[in-house]
């Protein structure tokens, strides 16, 4: 647990007190889900909060150790990447995007699908009420927040060679991304009453690719470059263009990370922290004989990112 940052500690002990706590009190007939899970809008028991307080809910044991599980594994990465409150804040901002996908998706199969002008609708357990069959509309998990890691980690390290159990071959990022993305939309499409929110996974990464694109601009902090692994762009759309036409250019030097690999400690990412290191000096050196104003603006975009991280 030392070795894994603030941010991504936090949200791993945070679901887990939570899960527990729904256990302690399930014991007591209280429903710890049904309070702070996300209903749907329209729902009585719908609060405001709970478009926060749902992605820290998980409904079994195997849900929440997936989810916590990929944040584990990418977070820390992504935090390590972007510093602890613009990874926090995404994350978050991933979470809410997540669930207002989940109410759009069910407001339109409310008013679509036949439920609006009925009173009552039959189920297995029997005739309910329409009040209350729409409070079953119940949302749980992190999912979406965690999709959102998933993505960013694809667009930032596209490259990177993912093992993943049981397929034998290692995997680039951005294909282990696309192709996840592509299957939960399959799912979304073809499993309707599965139970799983493959529209709440899609609503996270696209509020994710949104949100990084606007920080690859140098929107939201005055200066170009959300942070240092991002190119420079003059707009989202410039910024997705780049992006999408990055994903078919040939392999880059990479930072193996595999299941049970601990970031940082590869041959070379050593390399990349040496060659910085030794640009860092050169460029104090020329801060020391002719002041900061004699470096180039380059130059000093380059100490920024350096120092920063």
């Amino acid at each position: 647990m030392n070795s894994i940052p603030p941010i991504t500690k936090n949200l791993l002990i945070i679901n887990v007190l939570c899960f527990f706590a729904s256990l302690a009190f399930a014991s007591h007939d209280i429903d710890l889900n049904e309070l702070f899970g996300l209903h749907f809008i329209l729902a009585s028991h719908f609060r405001p909060w709970q478009l926060f307080t749902y992605m820290f809910m998980h409904a079994n044991w195997s849900h929440l150790f997936f989810n916590m599980f990929a944040v584990w594994m990418f977070g820390r990465i992504m935090e390590q990447t972007m510093g602890q409150k613009r990874f926090l804040f995404y994350y978050l901002t991933c979470g809410l995007g997540a669930g207002l996908a989940q109410e759009l998706v069910q407001l339109a199969e409310f008013w679509y699908g036949g439920y609006a002008s009925i009173e009552a609708v039959p189920t297995s357990g029997g005739i309910v009420a329409m009040a209350d069959y729409l409070n079953l509309w119940n949302t749980v998990g992190a999912s979406g927040a965690v999709y959102g890691i998933l993505l960013s980690f694809g667009m930032t390290y596209p490259n990177e060679r993912l093992f993943i159990f049981p397929i034998p071959v290692p995997i680039k990022a951005k294909y282990f991304v696309i192709g996840y993305a592509v299957i939960e939309l399959m799912s979304a499409l073809s499993l309707k009453g599965d139970g799983v929110a493959h529209m709440a996974h899609l609503g996270g990464m696209l509020v994710g690719l949104l949100l990084l694109l606007y920080w690859r601009g140098g929107n939201g902090n005055g200066k170009r470059g959300g942070y240092s692994n991002y190119d420079r762009g003059s707009n989202t759309w410039d910024n997705f263009r780049s992006w999408f036409t990055s994903l078919f250019k040939k392999d880059e030097p990479h930072i193996d990370v595999t299941y049970g690999g601990r970031y940082g400690q590869e041959a070379a990412y050593r390399q990349q922290k040496k060659e910085e290191e030794e640009e860092l000096n050169r460029i104090l050196d020329k801060v020391k004989k002719n002041g900061y104003e004699g470096l180039t603006a380059e130059e000093k975009r380059r100490l920024f990112d350096i120092t920063r991280k």
